[in-house]
């Protein structure tokens, strides 16, 4: 008995990126996969110190720097 025929189907890329453009699914873009690996929550310790090193930063810069020096 012969063995049966498997049928393979091969999708051209034209085809996948006009299919996703009609409102498939499709896989998140470089924006969307930043998001989700900052607000994953094993990063949330490295995102939490990078945004106090950031205003920490733009405090310092800043005029309101004053606010820290002892009155004479």
């Amino acid at each position: 008995m012969p063995a049966k025929a498997e049928r393979v189907v091969v999708h051209s890329s034209s085809a996948l990126t006009s299919s996703r453009s009609r409102g498939g699914a499709s896989a998140p873009g470089y924006l969307g996969a930043a998001y989700r690996e900052l607000t994953a929550p094993e990063n949330a310790s490295v995102v939490r110190a990078i945004a106090f090193f950031g205003v920490a930063v733009a405090f310092l810069t800043s005029s309101w720097r004053e606010f820290l020096l002892p009155p004479i």
